[in-house]
């Protein structure tokens, strides 16, 4: 158990979001959607879970270590139910109140087509699966920056990370 970091990150999802570049994606999908499939194909290669977490609970743990992309106008995604672009399921709002409370704004999501959702997510950096059982609880997260203010080092302070062991 680490502190302040919510339990359902397990260690594989953490290094996955750590690993994951600027501009990189990332499909969180709900427990109906073919991940094994998606997964083998995306860059990690293999699928990653979250036992037990609903689609909310799976975005506000996810939103706590990851930052959204700010440079593009939408980059959280969903998974248009079928001809009914407007249609909004409960999950799909649940997910825009997470993303929302996350960045502290509205932020609406944009919609992908279901088959193209499919092969967005073969080409995404990872593929997590929920437990979500509704449907339509599918969506990409494409990853953004947290940028250190662009102040002088100063000694014994830098402005660095550290990559390995």
């Amino acid at each position: 158990m680490l502190k302040n970091v919510d339990p359902v990150l397990n260690a594989d999802i953490l290094h996955a979001l750590y690993s994951m570049g600027h501009g990189d994606e990332v499909a969180i999908v709900d427990a109906h959607y073919p991940a094994q499939n998606a997964a083998q194909s995306s860059t990690i290669g293999k699928l990653l879970t979250m036992d037990g977490a609903d689609t909310a609970r799976a975005m506000r743990a996810i939103l706590s270590v990851f930052e959204l992309d700010s440079f593009v106008p939408q980059p959280a995604e969903r998974m248009m139910v079928d001809n009914e672009p407007e249609t909004l399921p409960h999950v799909q709002r649940e997910a825009q109140m997470e993303i929302n409370l996350a960045v502290g704004r509205c932020l609406p999501m944009a919609s992908v087509v279901r088959q193209e959702y499919y092969q967005r997510a073969k080409n995404s950096y990872a593929v997590i699966m929920t437990g979500e059982t509704r449907g339509w609880g599918c969506f990409i997260l494409r990853k953004g920056l947290v940028v250190t203010e662009d102040v002088p080092s100063l000694e014994n302070q830098s402005n660095t990370t550290r990559y390995g062991s």
